[in-house]
């Protein structure tokens, strides 16, 4: 059955999800030395949850205060999965980098107008930007920790030749939350090109003109590499000024003059 959706909605959705999950699940169990239900776990979650979305969103879209409730529901699942990614004794910390890259890109657009103050519009672009937040503190936090605990000597040298601790975590760290901002960059560089993005999509097949859906994604696209440099930025001060992060050792966070003996 073909609909104004693009894809077929018919018996074969059910067969792709299931072969997909399936396969997913295989490679991550033969290939990657993984086990079998992370992908099939994830996907029946992802039933689940988009079903309760499909229910709810055209209820909480008539009202924005209402919108603004579930963007907060949104916000609390990313800070919770992502501070398990990174840190799970101190989870919470998680809402500082998801927090500094959202509020400022959607204050931005309330305050331009270019987001109407509408539940449909928050949920659709805040629930954008805070899953792209929660990505790229996942990737930032956990590959900042990494490397500290990894060149732990070098950090150690640095504060024996006059850093501070926070400094010389920053020195051999910095770049390695860059790397976070691969995706989106490559996402942002490549639009039009190599693929048409969801929201542009999804426009011109509700009826937009071209050149309008992509003035939309152009502001989308813009607004995540904004939330997602703050949200990176942000994990990489928590890691080397606050020790956020699992593979960091707890006396590695010490003074020097505790660490050293002086």
């Amino acid at each position: 059955m073909q609909t104004s959706t693009l894809l077929g909605l018919g018996p074969g959705v059910a067969v792709a999800v299931v072969i997909f999950a399936v396969l997913a699940a295989a490679v991550h169990r033969w290939a990657l030395d993984g086990g079998w239900l992370p992908p099939l776990t994830a996907s029946l979650r992802a039933v689940g949850q988009l079903g309760v979305v499909a229910l709810l969103v055209s209820q909480l879209g008539r009202d924005p205060w209402l919108a603004l409730a579930f963007v907060a529901l949104m916000f609390a699942i990313a800070t919770a999965t992502t501070g398990r990614r990174v840190d799970p004794q101190r989870w919470w910390w998680a809402a500082l980098p998801i927090a500094v890259g959202v509020l400022p890109a959607s204050a931005v657009l309330l305050a331009t107008g270019v987001l109407p103050f509408s539940g449909l519009a928050l949920i659709s672009l805040v629930g954008q930007q805070v899953g792209g937040a929660m990505t790229t503190a996942s990737l930032a936090g956990r590959r900042v920790a990494a490397e500290i605990a990894g060149r732990r000597g070098e950090v150690e040298a640095a504060v024996a030749l006059g850093f501070e601790w926070p400094g010389a975590r920053l020195l051999v760290a910095r770049h390695t939350a860059r790397e976070s901002l691969v995706p989106p960059l490559d996402q942002t560089r490549t639009v039009g090109m190599v693929t048409l993005p969801g929201a542009f999509v999804g426009m011109v097949l509700g009826g937009a003109g071209p050149v309008d859906a992509a003035i939309v994604q152009l502001v989308v696209l813009a607004s995540l590499l904004a939330v997602d440099a703050l949200a990176a930025a942000a994990a990489l001060w928590l890691c080397t000024f606050r020790g956020w992060g699992r593979p960091v050792p707890a006396e590695y966070m010490r003074r020097p003059r505790r660490l050293l003996g002086s």
